[in-house]
């Protein structure tokens, strides 16, 4: 028996604190989706944007199964309800960041701001820092998941119009039947075998889907670690395609791995090309050097960052492939970089809106450019203000601020959404103005090709 488990045997702290602090992993591969592992027959026939519970699939269940060529793996009753992948790969998606500073948001907040795009995309991914206060409590203490169902519901509510129903997100890992993870006769994919919703728009007060169309979407994944939340939508006709969804989270917050701060990686497959999303909270604070403990945060990351692929027979022996393994990869978060140099020019500039002036200033870039972190990655031209730190509720920079209980802080492109790969192209690179929080949240467009074309 290691060590820490004997500790966790003998020890009077609560198991949840024990091994936050001692770094035992519980449950972190699992993660929560419309799809339900128990019941193929019942999704084929139940639109994914019905009020039925979430479910949590462990990473054990998650294999490439149905997409398996070989004849390793019996899938008798279920070919005849996966349509054939098509060859090409030609789709938009939409990736956007907020960090919401600790604040649970109510029934009526209307994300369609910040999701609003001229035409509806085909994959949502959606990252947020702060779902809850990054306090001792919650940093060691079992999570709140609270916040993050309400984060879903009104995602979903946004997207396809539902009503609000926070309920249809609280299926947690305690109601998972754990047995399930030892059993090798009982796995499978992220697959939705659901079938298209006939749904006939009605006039009423709720807000209709961002688009406008009868896109309907479907929550691939979302996965929570302490205030961090990513979670990834589709259109339900691409559904079925999605596999090999896999999670890893990485804390390097207190002690240098606890879950104040660190990253949640999304690895899935579509249509034949790898996909990695990496939503990311990285060190904070203004002071000389903290860039240097930024970048660390990103090599650990890189480092720490893995996702198992084990074998179901000898010749598919256990592996595990990293962020650079992937064909796609999308790196989005509050990094946390601030403006160099700060003198009495930065805020005369600041004043002025020179933003391109600023840029120059913006420690990402110049860490970029000197070599030292994210070397060979993109990130489109910045022409909005810095997103941070505004007096939350205002449209005023906290440094503007003469209050003594307001914390001055130099403002600063915290909120940043980076790419690397082939067949990744961006159309826009945007800000929203919503107030809620002392961030603005950002997203950006992305049109997806094959990167073998």
């Amino acid at each position: 028996m290691r060590q820490e488990e004997k500790f966790l045997k003998s020890n009077s702290w609560p198991k949840t604190v024990a091994r936050k602090w001692l770094n035992i992993k519980g449950g972190s591969d699992e993660f929560d989706s419309d799809y339900d592992p128990k019941d193929f027959l019942k999704r084929s026939l139940k639109s994914c944007s019905d009020d039925g519970p979430s479910t949590v699939v462990p990473e054990d269940l998650s294999e490439e199964w149905l997409m398996e060529t070989s004849n390793e793996i019996e899938r008798p009753g279920f070919d005849h309800l996966v349509p054939p992948v098509s060859p090409d790969l030609d789709l938009r998606m939409f990736v956007g960041t907020w960090n919401v500073g600790g604040k649970t948001p109510e029934d009526d907040l209307n994300l369609n701001d910040w999701l609003k795009t001229k035409t509806s995309a085909d994959i949502y991914v959606l990252g947020f820092q702060e779902i809850v206060p990054l306090n001792a409590g919650n940093v060691l203490g079992q999570e709140d998941y609270s916040p993050a169902a309400k984060w879903l519901s009104l995602i979903r509510h946004s997207l396809n119009g539902d009503s609000i129903d926070h309920k249809h997100q609280q299926s947690r890992i305690s109601s998972f039947d754990s047995s399930l993870l030892h059993d090798d006769e009982y796995f499978g994919d992220i697959l939705s075998l659901s079938s298209s919703s006939n749904s006939s728009s009605s006039e009423d007060d709720s807000p209709s889907p961002i688009s406008g169309t009868q896109n309907k979407y479907c929550l691939a994944a979302s996965k929570q670690m302490v205030g961090l939340l990513l979670c990834v939508w589709v259109r339900e006709e691409l559904y079925h395609h999605i596999t090999s969804l896999k999670v890893s989270c990485v804390g390097t917050g207190i002690m240098g791995y606890l879950g104040n701060k660190g990253s949640i990686s999304i690895s899935m497959t579509m249509q034949q090309q790898t996909f990695c999303f990496v939503c990311t909270h990285l060190a904070s604070g203004e002071k000389e050097g903290a860039e240097t403990r930024r970048n660390m945060d990103v090599v650990e990351i890189f480092k720490k960052t893995r996702f198992s692929h084990s074998g179901r027979s000898p010749r598919r022996p256990f592996t595990s492939y990293s962020i650079l393994d992937h064909d796609k990869i999308i790196w989005l978060g509050d990094l946390n970089y601030r403006l160099a140099s700060i003198c009495g020019e930065t805020y005369e500039q600041l004043e002025r809106n020179d933003w391109q002036a600023l840029l120059e200033k913006d420690q990402l870039r110049l860490e970029q450019k000197a070599g030292r972190v994210f070397q060979g990655w993109e990130e489109g031209d910045i022409y909005f203000g810095p997103t941070y730190k505004y007096i939350t509720n205002s449209d005023t920079y906290a440094y503007q601020t003469s209050s003594p209980k307001q914390k001055r802080r130099t403002p600063a492109w915290c909120d940043r959404i980076l790419w690397k790969g082939e067949g990744l192209k961006q159309e826009c690179y945007f800000r929203s103005e919503s107030r809620f929080s002392d961030h603005r949240p950002v997203y950006s467009v992305f049109t997806v090709t094959d990167s073998n074309q």
